[in-house]
């Protein structure tokens, strides 16, 4: 379904003398001189150029892999992403590899689009969980995927470009799936979440299949984890944590298999009204702050500081009179009675 079609590397210095391993100097020679032919640089060497290497020597495919292995260890040696990590060259290498994602790849594309993006708490597990089978479906792996921040992944007009641990990973749309809509789905969820951190509120607005896309842009783009766990009243941890690579397994076997844990409304959420039936809480969902919210703000505490300055002082005055009367009281009680 979602193949890395492009890896981009990091544009990084070429190395004149690269450390090359005794056991690959030949297939590193082929290589080398074949990127000088053609005018490509050898080190560092994007998947792209590996692809072309690989289609103009074919070979057995114990041989393509030597060669891979080559390339990759001269990289790794001079520091640089190993471009045969990159899944189109890891498909390349093991039609099984490429057999079993494009049979993933068809399977999210029926789960995805069936997943739900509305109601509560549905609507939350589902737009996260549709962004990892998305991801999931390119090829990368659970572990990858749990390591993901929000600074990794970028949404172009039609694809999505991610950091991942070999470099840039591009996932396009296949099968009738878009990533970049799957995507943007979760990041208002997340951008919502950072300008109002309540679940209710939240809870409000999916209920009602109101917009989230005002959020998106807003969103924070920093080093927490794009995915964190998600309890039943709908809320993340305080202190953002990461899915780990076994519950994003998890989750994923359980969609592929039809499966998905279904979640319900807590039932503290709900009302009882006199017909008996269950009725939503309602919540205030339009919270809209002025643009001199915040200066006025600052303006009471900084008025509240300079009118407060000399609060110290009169509370020391305070303290001494109080020490002087206690004084004066203590030598009227030392004082002899007359008889």
């Amino acid at each position: 379904m979602y193949v890395d079609s492009a890896t981009i590397t990091p544009s990084v210095g070429n190395s004149p003398n690269p450390v090359v391993p005794r056991r690959y100097r030949y297939d590193w020679a082929l290589f080398s001189d074949w990127c000088t032919a053609c005018d490509h640089r050898a080190l560092p060497a994007p998947p792209s150029v590996l692809a072309e290497f690989l289609a103009d020597h074919p070979a057995a495919d114990g041989t393509q892999r030597r060669r891979v292995a080559a390339i990759n260890a001269v990289h790794t040696r001079a520091g640089l992403p190993a471009p045969g990590r990159a899944e189109a060259i890891r498909q390349l290498l093991s039609t099984t590899r490429a057999d079993r994602l494009a049979r993933v790849g068809e399977r999210v594309a029926q789960v995805v689009p069936r997943i739900p993006v509305t109601g509560w708490p549905g609507g939350l597990f589902g737009r996260r969980d549709a962004l990892i089978l998305t991801l999931a479906a390119a090829g990368l792996g659970f572990e990858e995927i749990a390591r993901l921040r929000r600074t990794d992944i970028t949404a172009e007009r039609d694809a999505l470009v991610l950091r991942a641990a070999e470099g840039w990973v591009r996932v396009t749309a296949r099968s009738g799936v878009e990533p970049v809509v799957v995507y943007r789905n979760w990041i208002e969820v997340l951008g919502f979440l950072d300008r109002y951190p309540s679940a209710k509120l939240l809870a409000g607005r999916l209920d009602k299949g109101a917009s989230l896309s005002v959020f998106a842009d807003s969103a924070r783009r920093d080093e927490q984890p794009l995915f964190t766990p998600i309890d039943r009243w709908g809320h993340t941890p305080y202190d953002p944590t990461p899915l780990t690579g076994h519950s994003i397994a998890a989750l994923v076997r359980a969609h592929l298999a039809g499966q998905a844990p279904a979640h319900k409304r807590p039932r503290t959420w709900q009302l009882t009204t006199k017909s008996g039936e269950d009725a939503s809480v309602p919540f205030v969902v339009n919270i809209e702050l002025d643009q001199g919210y915040y200066e006025r703000g600052i303006a009471a505490r900084r008025g509240a500081h300079t009118h407060l300055q000399d609060v110290t002082d009169i509370l020391d005055g305070i303290e001494d009179e109080a020490d002087k009367i206690l004084a004066d009281l203590l030598l009227l009680l030392d004082q002899p009675t007359a008889d």
